[in-house]
């Protein structure tokens, strides 16, 4: 049998899906300050269960409206934080006591969750975090635990601890997550740091031997061996299903060793994952429109991130967001869905980007800028393969004219070469649609 190490999960659904929902969801969302609050401000434990772990009572949860929300959105995975940095596990974990069956909600909150979504079609992801800033065992470290700048107490809570024997609960509760809930499509882990120098300290550096690494994804492997896992675990062998950039966009597709591979961009509406009440920076429809759009042209996904409030509902913003989205994907998501960056020899014009779906030849032009009356496409593969264009929102035709331009519209398009140039005639008037598409039948 071959090294468990060597094999791969089937992305084959994920580069076609295109677009997931992520959501950031623990006793984090009581503070609605930042999911990291916890580190940020270095809330010792008992006080942070003092008053979040006792009073989390999510009685407004209702997960399928929030699987309706998202499959409204146009999104067809969604990948939930079982467990985050703070340790508590959403699902009645056998491994722990801090779960949310042991808070006032006193119900596993993950299982509903996963129907629900399943439901509406959508595929099944499990964040799962392999920090861990409650258990016993974890060593505390001076990167990003809430007690790292209190040496004293560092050395305190160190003596004694044994970070394999959390490696062996770590384990222990991604087995749960595969053998308990039936077929998971993502399993998104978060995530080595440090430095690379200094693997034997643990108080330094956490990656591959702090997590044991190799023996995890053998084990995920074995027990569910099409999943899709990220590329967060540091493994020197494995570069993961999918790389996944976080909060910022790459300018063109992702490339390891001078190759393209699966990515995903995980974004969030503002600049937070867990529900924040006080956040005012977030991005508008057309905005979080422009990112997928920008994904897709670049051959990657969209993650989206929502986080919900303490009482268990997306609040108004998100809703108004995936509200919006929904709209727009309606009438756009074929330009989306089983879609890649296009091949060689189109070039997108100004203020445009292209997405193509390969298997129906068509190419997607997504206009951000409305020019005046003609949009200029250069390039030989446009003039010699396109055959029919409509707008995507209304299938409505789209002229365009491969004969001299000089001839039919004088100076107005000199400079521009018929033999390498095509020219689409648009309304004066913008489409009442957020981002224009017009798309492009290719022979």
């Amino acid at each position: 049998m071959s090294d468990l190490l060597e094999a791969r999960g089937d992305t084959s659904w994920f580069v076609k899906d295109r677009f997931g929902m992520f959501i950031h969801w623990g006793l984090y969302s009581q503070g609605a300050r930042h999911e990291w609050f916890k580190s940020y401000e270095e809330i010792p434990q008992d006080l942070y269960d003092k008053k979040y772990f006792a009073h989390f009572e999510p009685d407004l949860y209702n997960p399928e409206k929030w699987a309706e929300a998202a499959a409204n959105a146009g999104m067809k995975y969604f990948v939930i934080t079982t467990k985050h940095h703070e340790g508590f596990a959403l699902w009645d974990s056998k491994t722990s006591e801090y779960k949310a069956t042991n808070t006032p909600a006193k119900r596993d909150l993950l299982r509903p969750m996963v129907d629900a979504f399943r439901a509406e079609n959508m595929r099944v992801g499990f964040y799962h975090s392999v920090i861990d800033w409650h258990h016993e065992n974890y060593i505390v470290d001076r990167c990003n635990h809430p007690y790292r700048n209190n040496e004293e107490l560092l050395k305190k809570m160190n003596a004694g601890r044994d970070q394999m024997k959390y490696a062996d609960y770590l384990h222990a509760q991604v087995r749960e997550l595969l053998t308990e809930f039936g077929d998971v499509d993502i399993l998104w882990f978060d995530f080595s740091f440090g430095n690379k120098e200094k693997r034997g300290d643990f108080k330094e550096h956490k990656g591959r031997e702090a997590w044991r690494s190799e023996e995890l994804y053998r084990m995920i492997r074995t027990l569910q061996p099409k999943i899709l896992v990220n590329d967060r675990l540091d493994l020197e062998r494995v570069v993961g299903d999918m790389k996944t950039p976080e909060q910022y966009q790459p300018r063109s597709h992702v490339q390891v060793d001078g190759k393209p591979v699966v990515w995903e961009a995980c974004q969030t509406f503002s600049g937070s994952w867990g529900y924040y009440r006080d956040e005012y920076s977030w991005r508008g429809v057309r905005q979080l429109l422009s990112t997928l759009i920008d994904c897709v042209s670049k051959g990657g996904n969209l993650l989206l991130n929502v986080g919900p409030t303490g009482r268990g509902e997306f609040d108004a913003r998100a809703l108004d967001r995936l509200e919006g989205m929904g709209k727009w994907m309606r009438y756009n998501s074929r330009s989306i869905y089983e879609c890649e960056e296009a091949p060689a020899g189109f070039a997108a014009p100004e203020h445009c980007k292209l997405t193509y779906n390969p298997e129906k030849k068509r190419l997607y032009i997504h206009i951000f800028d409305w020019p005046y009356k003609h949009l200029h496409l250069d390039g030989k593969a446009f003039v010699e393969r396109v055959e029919y264009a409509q707008f995507l929102h209304d299938a409505s035709e789209v002229l365009f004219e491969k004969v001299a331009i000089s001839q039919t519209h004088g100076a107005l398009n000199a400079g521009f070469d018929s033999d390498t140039t095509l020219t689409l005639t648009l309304p004066q008037v913008e489409p009442n649609i957020e981002i224009p598409v017009i798309e492009l039948f290719l022979k």
